[in-house]
């Protein structure tokens, strides 16, 4: 039966339009703004949000729902979990075939309250009079007591919109709330949330393959508030087209506005860090690849970089400086890089950021779940790559990093063909302990059923698993390829 309740209405103009008030799920009302957190249940640890979109709810196949994992002295996946789905009270909606809730997953304190909500993509979600597959986002309050009220942030406005292939939300506005940005088929849209009122407008629409939009936020210009990544690819008919783009807020035209471009890149993934620690945040570009017919400014550095997956990353300039003026790319070919580049590893599919080493440089997480461990094709690993006074890449054009994979001594498990270890990273400091910790997903493992590994404050000692088999998850015996997507903050 197609879903209705709950759903708020809204209408999209050429640039934006205002729409009905978007209700904290809460209810609580704004508060002074606050860093970030992804403390869902509010004990004071940081959760884990692990979407599972193929997963089967109430018996039917690929509903999906995400798994929020708890936090605590012991990490995550030591102290229990919830499962948030279309079947929790007050989630709008029912669980139906092919909806896949959990899609796209962000855990993030919306309102500034210390308390994060839970944002969940349903791209395959079909309403009432629209036909099939128009999706939507939901988002999800937290609470002391578990899950709270549930409602419809933005909904598809027609058949195959799939809005919520990709999500995200920061402070685009310098204001008290979040700008909650969500990807559909070939759209980027922002909903803008000012107190009671809120209005949604088109932040760019353009041919994208059939792919989700790749999203991400940081201070590119260097300006104090955040700015939006967006990066989307069409390869071949009817032509071909690959951008990263930044965009930032217009006040004036209540609309966010384009200010930088690298065309010709096709990436699989974004992340924001300031990797060089000089206070302006870089952007990095995750197995970037060539993917326009002609070469026109190389933009995903020396084409041998390229080979197996490589990350580029552009680097913030002084004020009044171009952003990205500066740039290195590595791959598993590049010094200080453990491993070999090969066609199909896939470095860089998954990108996640963190001053691990606390030495006021951010590092980059790096997953390549095509990895082959051995003989064992697509295995996958995860790379711990340091920031340092120049970046990623000293002045020789080395690197710094380690490799995790779970034939890696003191890595639970073994490497097996398919294991895809590698294909979702996050970080946080799950424990509190003051040093931000990483997590692996690996949706292959176990014929797929899935799992995720723990490496406490960035290394495989003391490292540990979890997967649906250890946290009492029902449907044991489907493919539910846990570990793809993950949120954490």
């Amino acid at each position: 039966m197609p879903h209705s309740r709950r759903i708020l209405t809204y209408a999209i103009a050429v640039a934006a339009a205002a729409t009905a008030g978007f209700v904290y799920p809460s209810g609580a009302t704004a508060a002074a703004p606050r860093t970030a957190t992804s403390d869902f249940n509010g004990d004071g640890y940081a959760d884990l949000a692990v979407g599972v979109p193929d997963g089967t709810v109430g018996g039917q196949a690929k509903a999906g729902y995400v798994n929020v994992v708890w936090g605590g002295p012991k990490g995550v996946g030591a102290h229990g979990s919830i499962r948030v789905s279309q079947a929790t009270p007050e989630v709008p909606g029912t669980p139906e075939t092919g909806d896949r809730f959990g899609a796209s997953v962000d855990l993030v304190d919306l309102n500034g309250d210390g308390i994060a909500e839970l944002l969940a993509g349903v791209p395959g979600e079909d309403l009432i009079d629209r036909g099939a597959d128009e999706g939507m986002v939901i988002a999800v309050g937290g609470s002391k007591d578990g899950p709270g009220p549930g409602s419809t942030v933005l909904a598809g406005p027609s058949p195959s919109a799939a809005y919520g292939t990709s999500v995200t939300a920061a402070d685009l506005t310098d204001g008290a709330n979040k700008v909650i940005v969500i990807g559909g088929t070939d759209k980027v849209v922002a909903r803008v949330i000012q107190g009671e009122d809120s209005m949604v407008t088109t932040v760019v629409a353009a041919p994208m393959g059939g792919r989700a939009p790749v999203l991400a936020t940081g201070d590119f210009d260097g300006d104090g508030t955040a700015d939006l990544a967006v990066a989307y690819w069409t390869a071949g008919s009817p032509n071909t087209q690959s951008h990263v783009r930044l965009w930032k807020w217009d006040a004036e035209r209540s609309a966010m506005a384009n200010f930088w471009n690298t065309d010709n890149a096709g990436v699989t993934a974004l992340a924001a860090g300031d990797f060089d620690g000089d206070g302006r945040d870089d952007l990095a570009l995750g197995e970037c690849r060539e993917i326009a017919d002609e070469n026109i400014d190389d933009p995903c550095g020396p084409e041998e970089l390229a080979k197996g997956g490589g990350i580029h990353v552009h680097y913030g300039s002084p004020a009044g400086g171009q952003f990205g003026s500066r740039a290195q790319t590595l791959n598993q070919d590049t010094a200080g890089v453990p491993g070999v580049a090969e066609d199909g590893d896939r470095f860089g599919a998954a990108l996640a950021v963190a001053d691990v080493n606390r030495d006021g440089r951010d590092d980059l997480i790096a997953g390549a779940p095509g990895e082959a461990i051995g003989s064992k094709a697509g295995a996958g690993a995860a790379w711990l790559l340091h920031g340092r006074a120049q970046g990623l890449l000293d002045a020789n054009g080395a690197a710094e990093s380690v490799s995790w994979n779970q034939d890696t001594s003191g890595v639970p498990g073994v490497a097996e063909a398919g294991d895809t270890f590698g294909a979702a990273v996050a970080t946080a400091d799950y424990n509190a302990n003051g040093v931000p910790d990483a997590t692996v997903g690996s949706p292959g493992e176990n014929a797929s059923l899935g799992a995720v590994w723990l490496l406490p404050s960035g290394s495989a000692g003391r490292s540990t698993a979890f997967s649906p088999r250890t946290l009492g998850l029902p449907y044991l015996s489907t493919a539910q390829k846990y570990g793809t997507p993950l949120s954490s903050r």
